[in-house]
């Protein structure tokens, strides 16, 4: 062997963190340069694509949207101290949804760590804030263990159930020079169930008469056995807004995300069986957990401490939801007990819960229809927290993928346009939808220019009513006086122009379809405004599904 092949390839952080991120496949990268990162910044500009956003909860945000568009892992870089800070709010979403997300802040020299003089950027015990908002933090403590610690934190974001994790690395450890040699692959992690747990789960699903089937998000990577099992059960499916697109929406079985409208209630206390897979029963989805579960509930879930935390589950299984499902497709004669009238009554639910809705949303719902004519299949939709997602892009809106389906699962306003961003990055290959409220969009206005700058294959609607719709929906069904509601908006035409953004407008129902395909055939970014005071209100104006208490 020669002496070159022998010698250790050495480089600085930088090399080091790119090296990384290739093993795991990260192409893209979204954040800040900064006095703390500038070595990490420089070699991922040099070897990946560096998206340079304005706020480094958009970094966070960005690299979330493209996890989840791509099925794989996401990364951020902030710097330290008030930048790390302004991530957290972004690092609690990843954490809610589960998302694989790499985030590496940067920190004061290693020299300096802990002491409180003032150093600049530093901040009291960053890590502990970091570890409060991700599902694993560490600090790079040294060069010898640098390697070690980041491919670590990439295992722990791409675990089952996943979330983010957060490196911290002392800025002269990030010049200094590191090992370059490639990692080992790492033996993937497994989580088998009990086998007394799934025989007695199986059992139950063969002798069940009228069962339902609950998916929440860890269905994501189980799609296909999961539709394949609707098909083979012949019973109806009800989904979480995280389930949504792992078994396509239109198939007939698939009822969706109407678990606590009037009809799916109906269905579940008419069943005899619950099957809940890879599910938190979140409260918005459940009526404050109001929805009637049958006695006999199959919870599945990874995490041991989910079986009958929201709702008792007398047959809990713990471990991966695929490999539950791959077993319960072994049941001989499975199905063979379902009534032939519960699988009518799934197909029937479907379309009456789909056609309830419409009448309330009166003119809206074709907004809704434009949507998904102008857009593949596969293309993403990514939601803020706004009025339009929460009532018809939540539920009505057909998705085909979960790698589709993206929002804020813990419901933080202002998001939205950072996820459309980094899914658009992410596939550029056919247009990304973002839809946002102008109140939202509002957080992260100046992410707007990382639009213009980037020039992704994006689509922004703009559902524009001056203010927080969904909240001033609230107070007004409440009977009180809106406060706190109104904005000022900006003449989004104007404000495009002055980006180099396209703008198109919709200002009743009869434009929808024409503008929003025309938007979709430009390859570059469009902002396209719903001018809701032209548009119209919904004939059932959209309120949360929060309990106030008292009233």
């Amino acid at each position: 062997m020669s002496e070159r092949n022998t010698m250790t390839t050495r480089g600085n952080g930088g090399d080091l963190l790119v090296q990384v991120l290739r093993e795991a496949g990260v192409d893209t990268v979204f954040g800040i340069v900064s006095v703390h990162n500038q070595p990490l910044v420089q070699a991922v500009g040099k070897h990946l694509r560096f998206v340079p956003v304005r706020h480094e909860a958009t970094a966070v945000n960005a690299a979330d949207g493209y996890a989840r568009a791509t099925g794989g892992l996401g990364c951020a870089l902030t710097s330290t101290g008030t930048g790390a800070g302004n991530a957290a709010g972004s690092l609690i979403e990843s954490l809610s949804a589960g998302t694989s997300v790499l985030h590496v802040t940067g920190q004061v020299e290693s020299r300096y760590l802990g002491s409180g003089r003032g150093f600049i950027h530093e901040t009291k015990d960053q890590l502990g804030m970091l570890e409060a908002v991700s599902a694993h933090a560490a600090t790079i403590r040294d060069t010898d263990s640098a390697g070690k610690a980041l491919r670590e934190a990439v295992a722990h974001a791409l675990a089952t159930p996943g979330g983010p994790a957060s490196i911290e690395w002392p800025i002269d450890l990030q010049y200094a020079e590191h090992d370059l040699t490639p990692a080992t692959a790492a033996e993937q992690e497994s989580h088998p169930a009990d086998e007394n747990q799934l025989a007695a789960a199986l059992a139950a699903l063969a002798r069940a008469r009228r069962p339902v089937i609950w998916a929440g998000g860890g269905v994501a990577r189980a799609g296909d056995a999961l539709a394949e099992l609707v098909e083979r059960w012949g019973v109806p499916l009800l989904t979480s807004n995280s389930g949504r697109g792992a078994v396509p929406e239109d198939h007939p079985l698939c009822i969706g995300n109407y678990g606590s409208s009037p009809k799916g209630r109906a269905l579940l206390a008419d069943a005899d069986l619950l099957l809940s897979l890879g599910t938190h029963f979140r409260s918005n989805e459940t009526g404050d957990y109001s929805i009637p579960v049958p006695s006999t509930h199959v919870q599945v879930d990874v995490d041991a401490a989910a079986p009958g935390r929201v709702f008792p589950a007398d047959l809990p299984v713990v471990g991966e939801v695929g490999e539950f499902l791959t077993a319960a497709l072994t049941v001989e004669g499975l199905g063979s007990a379902v009534e032939s009238e519960w699988t009518h009554r799934a197909r029937e639910t479907r379309e009456q819960v789909r056609a309830a809705q419409r009448t309330g949303l009166g003119d809206h719902a074709v907004l809704c229809d434009a949507v998904r004519a102008a857009l593949p299949r596969d293309a993403v939709v990514a939601r803020d927290v706004t009025i339009a997602s929460s009532s018809w892009g939540n539920r009505l809106l057909p998705m085909y993928d979960p790698r589709s389906n993206v929002f804020p699962r813990g419901g933080g306003i202002g998001q939205g346009l950072g996820m459309a961003i980094g899914a658009a990055v992410a596939d550029e290959t056919r247009p990304t939808l973002g839809l946002v409220g102008d109140g939202g969009l509002a957080v992260h206005f100046g992410e707007l220019l990382t639009m213009a700058q980037e020039k992704p294959w994006l689509v922004l609607l703009v559902c524009n009513d001056g203010g927080y719709g969904v909240l001033r929906n609230m107070q007004a069904g409440a009977g009180d006086r809106p406060y706190a509601v109104d904005l000022a908006t900006p003449d989004f035409a104007l404000l495009a122009q002055s980006i180099g953004v396209a703008y198109r407008r919709i200002g009743a129902a009869g434009e929808a379809h024409a503008t929003l395909a025309e938007a979709a055939s430009l390859h570059e970014p469009v902002i396209v405004e719903v001018d809701l005071a032209s548009y119209g209100e919904m004939p059932a104006p959209f309120t949360p599904p929060v309990t106030v208490p008292g009233r």
